[in-house]
C-alpha cells in the first residue's frame, strides 16, 4: 500500500481561446459602433417672413447703333464721345454700380464702339456687364 500522497498538478488554464474571443468581441464592437462625425456641414435654411422681398434693381442698357452712336435706356445721346456716355451713365445710375448693365450692339456696329462702352462702364465700377447682339432689321 502506497500511503504517500501524490502531488496533484495545478490546473492549467489555456488563455489562447479566451484571447481569441476577446479580440473577436473587440472587432465586433468596433465595427458595429457608430462614430460621431465632427466634420458635418452646417446649413442654415431660409425662413419665411412677412416682409416683401426686396426688388432687384432695374437693369441699365447701352445700345450701340450701326453708326457707332449710343442709346442709354433707349434715349439717344447728343454725340458718341466717351465723356457723354460716362455722364449719361452717371445720371441714370448714380452711385449704384451693383446694377446689371447690358450692352446691346447692332450686328453692323464697330467693335471699337462696343469696347469703348465696356471701358466707360468698367471705369465707373460696373462689374455685372452683359453683352448682347442685335441683328439689323433688313
Amino acid at each position: 500500500m502506497n500511503l504517500q500522497q501524490t502531488r496533484k498538478e495545478d490546473p492549467e488554464v489555456n488563455l489562447t481561446s479566451l484571447i481569441d474571443v476577446v479580440l473577436l468581441l473587440l472587432i465586433f464592437f468596433m465595427v458595429s459602433t457608430s462614430f460621431v462625425n465632427e466634420a458635418e456641414i452646417q446649413i442654415r435654411l431660409p425662413e419665411a417672413s412677412q416682409e416683401p422681398a426686396p426688388t432687384e434693381p432695374e437693369t441699365l442698357e447701352i445700345a450701340v447703333t450701326a453708326e457707332g452712336r449710343y442709346l442709354v435706356n433707349k434715349r439717344p445721346l447728343v454725340n458718341a464721345r466717351p465723356d457723354t456716355l460716362r455722364a449719361a451713365l452717371i445720371k441714370v445710375a448714380g452711385d449704384n454700380n451693383d446694377r446689371a448693365l447690358t450692352i446691346r450692339a447692332d450686328a453692323e456696329a464697330s467693335m471699337q464702339s462696343v469696347v469703348t462702352a465696356m471701358d466707360v462702364a468698367g471705369k465707373l465700377g460696373f462689374v455685372n456687364i452683359n453683352i448682347a447682339t442685335v441683328q439689323s432689321g433688313d
